[in-house]
């Protein structure tokens, strides 16, 4: 690929990007939206943030390593959830997580 190509595809990706952030920003600013609307639209950081986990959580790919690579991130998990249920802190739950990680890695 030449650099030519790339600046090109980079500049058209970030216009895309910008436009895809801008435009419902701009179209929706000052406008009072539906209960129904704002309700669905305050799942959606949940919503990502659980898709993001899952993904690392049940990992097919860890699978292939054997049982142990499978079993980590759920195991790490555990403590997350009751130190998140009893907190609701995400910085505590994030050391928490990443603590036990790294201490399953060492066994």
């Amino acid at each position: 690929m030449s650099w030519t190509s790339f600046w090109i595809i980079f500049a058209i990706t970030v216009i895309c990007n910008f436009l895809s952030r801008a435009v419902p920003m701009v179209a929706l600013s000052g406008r009072k939206m539906s209960d129904g609307v704002e309700r669905a639209l305050s799942y959606i950081p949940t919503a990502a943030f659980a898709a993001l986990v899952a993904s690392d959580l049940f990992d097919p790919a860890n699978l292939a390593l054997g049982i142990w690579p499978l079993l980590r991130p759920m195991l790490a998990a555990l403590p997350v959830v009751v130190v998140a249920k009893k907190s609701k802190s995400l910085g505590l739950c994030i050391v928490v997580g990443v603590g036990f990680y790294w201490l399953l890695t060492l066994i």
